[in-house]
């Protein structure tokens, strides 16, 4: 009768113990599956932050680069637009502008020829576009102080952009249908002063790297 009655209480405890199992293995697999639905969100999470670092990155650069075109002279972007009127762009940008002043760029008096120091600019300028290999157009723009005739501030503005481009293209192979030289004279003066610094800072050539 013991073995009886020992048996049908265990008949008896069979489905409450498979209930039991039933509800721990159906929180085992909800727990899982919010586990599974939590690392997705984030991983969704992870992926719209860096989206967002990206798009900011993105319009940090638009930025710079708005900020670095209105640094830009008139007469870059005046190189710009002869260069697409042209046709010597492939994607009709500005990339940046080199200011060889006086001080880097030294002429003899009324004389378009380059001294060392000149030459040792100019080869650091050529080999910095070596370095970036793009294919690049460049406007050499010839400038100098209001003393002397107009006429012949002019012609002496462009002898000295011309023996610039001649350099880059003897000394560096810079092809010259890459180049063109252009003389701006005492039209474009970068200060108004008449004194010998002002003077020094108005003989410059500009070199307007296009792209």
């Amino acid at each position: 009768m013991r073995k009886i009655n020992l048996l049908l209480s265990c008949v008896l405890l069979v489905p409450s113990l498979v209930g039991c199992v039933s509800q721990k293995s159906m929180k085992t697999y909800v727990d899982d599956q919010v586990s599974s639905v939590d690392s997705r969100v984030d991983d969704v999470e992870s992926q719209v932050e860096a989206n967002q670092t990206r798009l900011a990155e993105h319009d940090k650069a638009i930025e710079q680069q708005e900020e670095e075109l209105a640094k830009l002279s008139d007469t870059s972007r005046q190189a710009l637009e002869r260069a697409v009127a042209a046709g010597k762009l492939a994607e009709g940008k500005l990339l940046y502008e080199t200011v060889l002043s006086e001080a880097d760029v030294r002429f003899g008096f009324e004389s378009a020829e380059l001294d060392d120091s000149a030459k040792a600019a100019l080869d650091t300028f050529a080999q910095d576009l070596k370095e970036r290999n793009e294919s690049v157009y460049i406007e050499i723009q010839g400038h100098t102080d209001t003393l002397g005739p107009s006429k012949y501030n002019f012609e002496l503005g462009e002898e000295r952009a011309r023996a610039v481009q001649q350099y880059l293209h003897l000394k560096h192979s810079l092809p010259l249908h890459r180049m063109s030289a252009i003389s701006y004279g005492e039209t474009v003066p970068v200060t108004e002063g008449t004194d010998r610094e002002s003077r020094s800072r108005n003989r410059r050539v500009v070199l307007v790297v296009l792209k």
